[in-house]
């Protein structure tokens, strides 16, 4: 839980997102890469924090507790 760094940033979910911006998370849940990862982040191991396959999108953190990077990402969601 926490603050945390996303990287490997993919898609135009991640448009005018930096890598290694902090977003936050509030569970201690993980999902490993897989071919649908489309950003990662680093707690002891490395996985998953968004994935796409299709039209689907899902983050393991919160954009909508995640600042001006959480207010960003959701703005993209919308444009996609």
């Amino acid at each position: 839980m926490g603050w945390n760094e996303i990287k490997n940033l993919q898609t135009g979910l991640f448009n005018n997102i930096d890598e290694q911006s902090f977003v936050y998370f509030a569970n201690s849940y993980s999902i490993e890469t897989s071919e649908y990862t489309i950003a990662e982040t680093e707690y002891g191991d490395k996985f998953s924090a968004a994935l796409n396959k299709n039209n689907f999108y899902a983050c393991q953190f919160h954009p909508e507790k995640s600042s001006d990077v959480g207010m960003q990402i959701l703005k993209n969601f919308l444009e996609l």
